[in-house]
């Protein structure tokens, strides 16, 4: 965008920033500067109503009251008592905490929001450190296209409507929900609402959503239900078990299946076929138990129900019963990538830039490298905004009017030297997207006993001090959008992370007995701990493992046994932390590439793993691309799966799903 609109834009801020009474748009035609290039009535209302639309978009209030008695046409202005951030100061433990929330959206769609939060309060002095606590990294991803239209209707209280497919159907169903809040579990972004179409509360994972998210205009305004818990309506989607079935496995596997046992007693460790073990599983449905069993292949036989034993061989007769196919099929053409949330224009983000500039310049002895450094700029920037604000100042324009800014010292010396802008001298107000960015990252940190390292207190004060900042812009949003921490509230997975904080501040070296996330298989990992991920709803340990000889990531529930050792880690020069802006899932052009044909109630592939593209098949179905370095574990799904999906390609990873099959279905036809 053009340097003009963003000195246009400026110098309507100054302008209804000191005037005492609306002004009319024509009166703003006049005397604001910039607005003269308009070239007809038409011209100047398009100009000026993009401009109010942008700034609004910033967060700056523009009001709106009566700007001529006589005529009654409506005026403008900035109130300052709406416009300017209340004080705000931070002790130096809420300053490591706040920079800790608003990290959690760096690779998400309110980064933005977040970032332009810490921009506001660094203007106003406020020593915001985004670099403490660097073993930390609270992460959240909002990688559903629904989320940001799903947000702004919770956050304006209005009503959505659009299209939803049920696990299991075909084809999607159109629905119209009044929205109380936004909900992360199990790492994926749940709303919880009254559904308008069947009168009943409802959840929604917004994954699920199909096409545009229709925010509702007409009408009243969205009313929460007074005390509505959104985990507790969100969470309550799971069932709990109510049956247990008897379950033999081979000795050393099925350790997931082991860990959620009530019960394990060891078998015979010699024998014609291994040793075998039985274990007491609970479970809340036939099918369910069917799907986890028969994933583990011919290492695991359902001894009783009778019920489930014979589900479970009708379960894999598909998969031993699929023809292989003789050749790849037609790959899938690659699905419309996901749009985020799209950025503002150029000017915008300057506008923005200068008018935090000013209030942090002003009064202080600082440079231009400090101030590069404060708000993440180059030199380059903060010179170019500096001659941008020279030519900008009140109505009239002249030498008095303009802010007076000494170009020269600030290229000659590095020093900033800024009068005559009183008007601009207090921040921008936070905005309710800015503000609740920060607060519901501060309610990530409040499941993470890491934070505990911090002083107690420091995350409800600085929340406190948010929600004044913010003020009524915030309303209630905060409040409903909530982080729930899967892992939390697990006392095995707690003392695990314990642990790994105290070696993480010692600086010694794990010793991990590990289950793959991929493969039925437990490994021994020697590992140097470099962080702590939160991401997704679990918490994972990030460290140089001398077995892989790279960095890796650990989940903890899957960290079966952590010893530390009584030696320094000691992380290889150069090796540095994983960039997880694309996620935690780290695939190379080397791994497989595994095409699956999915029955229609067997959709949540496509939204539960990574897919490298997908296609629609006829009767609702799906056909996915998946990537992976551990083609084994996609046999192991084909096995999950049963009759609603099997492996198209490639042509021999299908026939060890078949033959598994066969060798598992021996198994329950010779006992």
């Amino acid at each position: 965008m053009s340097r003009r609109k963003t000195e246009r834009q400026l110098n309507l801020v100054i302008c209804l920033l000191s005037t005492r009474r609306h002004l009319t748009a024509q009166e703003i035609r006049r005397t604001v500067y910039g607005y003269a290039e308009a070239d007809s009535e038409q011209a100047f209302k398009r100009m000026f109503e993009r401009d109010k639309r942008e700034l609004r978009d910033s967060g700056i209030p523009i009001q709106v009251g009566t700007g001529d008695a006589i005529s009654g046409e409506e005026g403008y202005r900035i109130s300052r008592a709406d416009y300017e951030l209340p004080e705000i100061e931070l002790l130096p433990d809420e300053a490591v905490v706040l920079g800790l929330a608003a990290r959690a959206w760096r690779h998400a769609s309110l980064g933005e929001a977040a970032a332009n939060a810490l921009f506001k309060l660094r203007s106003a002095g406020v020593p915001v450190d985004t670099e403490a606590a660097p073993g930390l990294t609270p992460a959240m991803r909002t990688d559903e296209s629904a989320f940001g239209p799903v947000w702004q209707a919770v956050r304006d209280r209005r009503p959505i409507a659009f299209d939803y497919r049920k696990p299991g159907q075909s084809e999607p169903e159109r629905r119209e929900v009044e929205p109380w809040g936004i909900v992360n579990l199990r790492g994926h972004w749940y709303v919880v609402g009254h559904d308008r179409l069947r009168d009943a509360r409802r959840v929604f994972r917004l994954g699920r959503i199909r096409g545009e998210v229709e925010v509702l205009r007409g009408g009243p305004d969205v009313v929460v239900p007074e005390g509505v818990d959104l985990r507790s309506v969100a969470a309550g989607h799971r069932a709990e078990p109510e049956a247990t079935a008897t379950v033999r496995v081979r000795t050393d596997t099925a350790h997931a299946l082991r860990r959620g046992a009530l019960r394990v007693v060891p078998g015979e460790r010699e024998g014609p076929d291994g040793g075998w073990d039985a274990l007491t599983v609970p479970y809340t449905d036939v099918p369910d138990l069917v799907e986890h069993v028969a994933s583990y292949g011919a290492n695991a036989v359902i001894v009783e129900p009778a019920e489930a034993r014979a589900a479970v061989v009708e379960h894999l007769s598909a998969t031993a019963d699929a023809d292989v196919p003789a050749h790849d099929p037609v790959p899938a053409e690659a699905a419309a990538p996901g749009g985020g949330p799209a950025r503002g224009p150029r000017s915008a983000d300057q506008l923005r830039r200068l008018l935090m500039l000013v209030p942090y310049a002003l009064g202080r002895d600082v440079r231009v490298p400090e101030v590069a450094e404060h708000f993440g700029l180059t030199e380059k920037q903060v010179v170019a905004d500096l001659s941008l604000l020279w030519m900008c100042g009140l109505p009239g324009y002249t030498p008095g009017d303009l802010i007076d800014v000494d170009l020269d010292a600030a290229r000659e010396t590095g020093e900033i030297i800024i009068g005559n802008a009183d008007t601009l001298a207090q921040p921008l107000r936070l905005t309710a997207d800015e503000a609740a960015s920060l607060v519901v990252g501060l309610s990530l940190l409040e499941a993470l006993p890491e934070a505990e390292g911090l002083e107690s207190g420091a995350l409800k004060r600085v929340s406190e001090k948010l929600r004044t900042a913010a003020g009524t812009a915030l309303g209630s949003l905060a409040d409903s959008v909530q982080v729930r921490l899967e892992d939390s509230g697990d006392e095995q997975v707690e003392q695990t992370r314990r642990r790994c904080a105290e070696a993480l501040e010692s600086g010694q070296r794990l010793h991990l007995r590990y289950l793959s996330g991929y493969l039925d298989q437990v490994t021994e990992r020697d590992v140097d701990p470099m962080g702590l991920v939160v991401q997704d709803g679990h918490t994972f340990l990030e460290g140089y493992c001398r077995l892989r000889e790279d960095v890796r990531l650990f989940r903890l529930d899957r960290v079966l046994d952590l010893t530390v050792l009584p030696y320094p880690a000691e992380v290889p020069e150069g090796v540095g932390r994983r960039d997880l802006s694309g996620g935690l899932l780290q695939l190379s052009d080397r791994d497989a590439l595994v095409t699956l044909d999915l029955e229609s109630s067997a959709r949540w592939v496509t939204e539960d793993y990574v897919c490298e593209s997908t296609a629609e098949l006829p009767g609702g179905g799906v056909r996915a691309v998946l990537r992976t370095p551990a083609p084994a574990w996609v046999v192991r799904l084909a096995l999950r799966l049963g009759p609603r999906g099997r492996i198209t390609a490639p042509p021999a990873l299908a026939e060890q799903a078949r033959a598994e099959a066969h060798r598992t279905l021996e198994l329950y036809r010779s006992a």
